[in-house]
């Protein structure tokens, strides 16, 4: 396998850069450059160009294969992060011959081909590098501290067990079979569909972790929506106005909520008009508010009708909550009163509904997992017929585990891995 190189850190000024050198030959490529230190130890070097010329003072790093971050042997570089000193050092590597530049997220397919990782810390680190809010962080390092792995190898394990039951079964009668066989085989996979099963609930609240949760602002037009969604943004992202109407389309503004990835709706006044632009921004906002998972109900009086049924999660809201006695939940978006406390409330009902344990959060692996699942209700259906079909029972917890080796990248999936690395960045 070539031995690749690559700026690890980002392009630009800065005060260290790291150069990543991994594959069989980095010790002695990178000994043309500098005396490098013995492994597991660090060295300040002269590091020079062939020409003999100094490029810069760095410090360096050997990592001995399966010690490295790739599995390979690797060696960093990490010099001071001007533009030249990269560019030189680079430039070097890549006449140098022994090694080439590596593609977009290679170091990182390197180590998922060597048992570094396992597919999903893979996705989790790449959800790392993109984490946004606290809350995307943890959820991604629980992933990549291989919990969800851990829950994998666990659930695989005692399928191979039940399988193996199974098919030791199929060679005798029935008279020859105990019967607390059925009874530890149907264990073992109700034990295992109800733990996916778990995972699957909570996941689709997971996912919203890493793209965000929706706040739909609704109500009537003039009731102070802009000046509403223009006080939770700290700018002015809306325009406000006495004229009814001026809001025709939605205006978002994502805000990082208590360490939550939240956008907030802006949304038309909700009214009968025969203004077709206004008709078309009054449709979208009942569209956007049906997906929204919360949508704040803005009113002039608790009294009035609701342009549609609440759920249990929204909320109403008074208006002009500087000119009225605190009577109810109220905001005003000019004085900013009663905002934080709507904020803090929202806050507090999406963090209730957010995991905090192991979790499947790409599309990827809640479809493998809800496939295994359904399997695995399918074998469960079979161990409790007499005679118990082994044949079937067994082809079906086949298929179990297949899809879960597709969720945990244990088999060939080229295609997968293709799109997936395709949005890493050089250098990882």
């Amino acid at each position: 396998m070539d031995t690749i190189f690559a700026q690890a850190t980002a392009s630009g000024r800065a005060g260290v850069s790291i150069v990543r050198l991994s594959g069989d030959q980095a010790f002695n490529i990178a000994s043309n450059y500098c005396k490098i230190p013995p492994v597991g130890r660090t060295g300040l070097r002269s590091v020079c160009a062939i020409d003999g010329a100094l490029i810069d003072r760095a410090l360096i790093l050997c990592f001995e294969a399966g010690a490295s971050f790739t599995g390979e042997r690797v060696v960093e570089f990490h010099v001071h992060g001007g533009l030249a000193t990269v560019a030189k050092l680079l430039s070097e590597l890549s006449n140098c011959g022994g090694c080439r530049l590596a593609d977009p997220g290679e170091f990182t397919r390197r180590a998922l081909e060597n048992g570094q990782l396992d597919l999903n810390q893979v996705e989790a680190l790449s959800d790392l590098i993109d984490a946004e809010t606290e809350s995307q962080r943890q959820q991604a390092i629980r992933v990549l501290d291989g919990s969800f792995g851990d829950a994998g190898e666990g659930w695989r394990g005692d399928l191979l067990r039940a399988a193996a039951l199974l098919e030791a079964s199929i060679d005798f009668s029935d008279e020859e079979i105990p019967e607390d066989l059925y009874v530890e085989v149907a264990g073992l996979v109700s034990q295992t569909q109800e733990s996916i099963l778990a995972i699957l609930e909570r996941s689709t609240v997971a996912s919203k972790i890493r793209s965000g949760f929706t706040v739909a602002i609704v109500g009537a037009p003039n009731v102070g929506k802009s000046t509403l969604l223009n006080a939770i943004a700290g700018r002015q992202a809306a325009i406000t106005s006495d004229v009814a109407g001026t809001t025709r389309d939605i205006i978002e503004v994502r805000v990082d909520l208590k360490g939550l990835a939240v956008t907030f709706l802006d949304t038309a006044g909700l009214r009968n008009s025969e203004d077709e632009i206004e008709k078309l921004g009054i449709s979208m906002a009942y569209d956007r508010s049906d997906t929204a998972d919360i949508r704040i109900f803005l009113v002039k009086s608790y009294e009035e009708d609701l342009p549609f049924l609440a759920r249990l999660d929204d909320f109403v809201v008074l208006n002009k909550g500087d000119q009225r006695p605190a009577d109810g939940l109220s905001v005003s978006g000019i004085t900013g009163v009663g905002v934080s406390e709507l904020l803090q409330m929202i806050a507090d009902k999406l963090l209730q509904k957010t995991p905090t344990d192991v979790v499947a959060i790409r599309e990827r692996q809640v479809a493998g997992l809800r496939a295994a699942e359904a399997s695995l209700v399918k074998t469960l259906k079979l161990t409790s017929q007499t005679p118990l079909p082994f044949e079937l029972a067994s082809q079906e917890l086949y298929f179990a585990l297949s899809e879960l080796d597709f969720v945990f990248g244990k088999i060939d999936i080229e295609s997968v891995l293709d799109e997936i690395f395709s949005s890493f960045c050089l250098g990882k």
